[in-house]
């Protein structure tokens, strides 16, 4: 999501404190036990969240409200309709280890709405908490999270030959967009917001994306090709601005299907979800023509998120098993030179995009996938390290606890990534 962020990640890096990992845990005998989640039932300002009344989910018109931000955003697939990703058979196994000592850890939980934090590293849980009663067995919402899987979806299609060229325009694969901009739009533009379309997303309540929602989860409009195809006026040549448009990932999902002839939910339990064992089932919004919102919208567990994380941070192998091609993870998390609209200052003050997904500044490559209300999975490929967020932040993008939150970052990536 977008943000006016004016923080360069590597400069954090450098400033981050550090301190020593915790020592290892002896082993007492019988009675020892292995690192659990840890879980609190409160949280700063729990009261203007709702905990003096158990922290209520809402209803489709009150859902957003602040006072029901932690009770919906761990209950969406109860509130809207949805498709089931269904787990795996046999859940893959995540290691744990003792929690290392984060001197930002605690003082960023005590000044963020942060509704669980994970942090592993190469398969290993280092870290996993919860505040505001949530639980380890609650599907929390992705938001705009989302778009990352879709273009992972597409990456997987692309390998399939069920979609020949990400060169292809969206009506090759989506008949009913022929003739509008975004069916004359290229999968690869559509990937990378660059479309030239116009879209308005402010969250203002009254823009492009207030429109795309009601046509799609809010079961307001007619779902479908229909959600997309009321946004047809090109402002600029494609594949030369770089412009945040949730109806970019829609119409994404929308090719995906067409290309697969089978819906993005079923796509995802088939080729990831099962594969990497994801341990409890996920669910994602769907709008009235049966068409997934894959702009957000999946709804799924802490440890899950995670398991999506470390697939990315495995360069797309899971434990031996190549689901998603390399060289499209490479691509799909680098700016070409030839792109400058993509880097990081340029299509966004701090973040460079990709495939559906940010990228981070600096040398080294590192990535997120980012949904609003604080959202986020970092992704640090080279030392295989991961951090997931998920939040009931008051406002769409909160600066300052985004601020905090790449700070976090910053001190877990300087501090144990070896």
């Amino acid at each position: 999501m977008k943000s006016h962020v004016p923080l360069a990640l590597a400069l954090l890096v450098g400033m981050a404190a550090c301190a020593s990992p915790a020592p290892p845990t002896r082993d007492t005998g019988p009675k020892a036990e292995a690192p659990r989640p840890r879980f609190i039932a409160g949280g700063p300002v729990a009261d203007e969240l709702g905990a003096g009344a158990g922290y209520p989910k809402g209803d489709r018109a009150t859902f957003y409200d602040v006072r029901m931000t932690v009770g919906s955003h761990s209950h969406m697939d109860e509130i809207f309709r949805s498709r089931i990703v269904r787990r795996a058979p046999t859940p893959s196994r995540l290691e744990r280890a003792a929690e290392p000592r984060i001197p930002a850890l605690d003082d960023y939980l005590e000044r963020t709405l942060t509704t669980g934090l994970l942090i592993a590293r190469d398969d290993t849980i280092l870290v996993e908490r919860y505040q505001y009663d949530r639980t380890d067995e609650q599907r929390l919402t992705s938001w705009s999270m989302a778009k990352t899987v879709t273009g992972m979806l597409v990456g997987i299609a692309v390998a399939e030959g069920r979609i020949r060229s990400i060169d292809d325009p969206a009506s090759t694969y989506v008949p009913a967009l022929a003739g509008r901009e975004y069916g004359r739009t290229s999968i690869r533009h559509l990937l990378q917001m660059s479309s030239g379309v116009r879209f308005r997303e402010q969250y203002s309540g009254s823009d492009d994306i207030t429109t795309l929602v009601l046509n799609t989860y809010m079961l307001r409009g007619p779902g479908g090709p229909g959600a997309v195809a009321v946004f047809n006026d090109r402002l600029v040549p494609a594949g030369t601005r770089f412009s945040y448009s949730s109806a970019e990932a829609q119409v994404l999902g929308l090719v995906l299907r067409g290309a697969t002839g089978v819906t993005p939910a079923d796509y995802l339990e088939s080729r990831i979800w099962q594969p990497i064992g994801a341990e409890a089932d996920a669910t994602w919004l769907v709008d009235n023509a049966g068409q997934e919102a894959t702009f957000c919208c999946l709804n799924a567990v802490l440890r899950d998120y995670a398991r999506l994380g470390l697939l990315l941070a495995h360069e797309g192998n899971w434990r031996g098993r190549q689901l998603i091609p390399a060289p499209w993870i490479q691509e799909a998390t680098t700016v070409r030179a030839d792109q400058p609209h993509l880097r990081p200052g340029t299509a966004h003050p701090t973040y460079g995009y990709g495939y559906q997904t940010w990228i981070l500044p600096g040398e080294r490559r590192m990535f997120m996938f980012w949904g609003v209300r604080g959202q986020r999975i970092y992704v640090d490929p080279r030392r295989k390290l991961v951090m997931v967020n998920t939040g009931a932040h008051r406002q769409s993008v909160d600066v300052g606890p985004l601020r905090q939150m790449d700070a976090l970052w910053a001190a877990v990536v300087s501090q144990l990534g070896g």
